[in-house]
């Protein structure tokens, strides 16, 4: 299979390593262009490309960029995309700490329809609510009682079925979070948010999600309470942990 992937961090760059190390044809990119991904692919086996590149020809195109930035993509990228591609948005809206402020999603509108609209394309929301120590320490294999998942949300059948493949291959099982109007349901300070839940808690998570609190809880006590975590502890590896106790804690169910 061919991926393109926008956005090669610590979490894009991590999905697309696992990924090359399963057979697929992966093709990395940046804002910045060719040159300043060559270094980055070659370590993780992936080709290096500029956007363009990145996505021609892709089966799926994985968009692990800062939340704000997919709205500065040029609106013709998808033109030579196959209509079905799935496009997999990764990304979460942190007002106010990282991102400005934007009104139709302050309003209600599910992240991941906002991200939609500025492509013009279906997307899928998935990998969002994994924090990047649990993606690239704590894969299992598939059938593992205590195998951690991650939601897929979209509208596709065929191409849902797709992401959710890729997902197990990268060590999680994967679970159906329903239509891409329903991915508010896996957004920051939900339940089923960097939790790191197994497939039945993670769905319960799902189903307990309250339309509109996870906003009251993520712009107060999770701001607070996150912002304090880091005092002392320098890494996500070594504030983990507390951050998995504190997500829990926040959303009892």
């Amino acid at each position: 299979m061919k991926i393109g992937v926008i956005g090669i961090g610590e979490m894009g760059g991590t999905i697309a390593s696992r990924w090359s190390k399963k057979g697929h044809s992966v093709c990395v990119a940046n804002s910045r262009g060719l040159e300043a991904v060559k270094k980055r692919a070659n370590e993780i086996g992936a080709v290096a490309a500029d956007i363009y590149g990145a996505v021609e020809g892709a089966d799926v195109v994985l968009l692990s960029m800062p939340f704000p930035a997919v709205a500065t993509l040029p609106s013709d990228l998808f033109d030579r995309t196959a209509e079905g591609v799935a496009i997999v948005d990764t990304a979460n809206y942190y007002p106010d700490v990282r991102d400005p402020r934007i009104p139709q999603i302050d309003a209600g509108m599910p992240e991941s329809v906002w991200v939609s609209q500025q492509l013009g394309r279906p997307i899928f929301k998935a990998f969002n609510n994994i924090m990047f120590y649990a993606l690239s320490e704590l894969g299992k294999p598939e059938g593992s009682p205590d195998r951690l998942a991650i939601p897929v949300a979209g509208d596709d059948a065929r191409a849902k079925q797709i992401v959710m493949g890729l997902v197990n291959e990268l060590g999680f099982d994967p679970v159906d979070g329903g239509s891409l109007e329903e991915s508010w349901r896996q957004q920051p300070s939900t339940p089923a948010y960097c939790c790191d839940y197994g497939a039945a808690k993670t769905r319960e998570g799902i189903r307990a999600a309250v339309k509109g609190r996870a906003e009251k809880i993520r712009d107060s006590v999770w701001r607070e309470k996150y912002g304090r975590l880091f005092a002392n502890k320098p890494t996500y590896a070594d504030v983990h942990a507390d951050i998995i106790a504190l997500n829990r804690s926040l959303n009892p169910f």
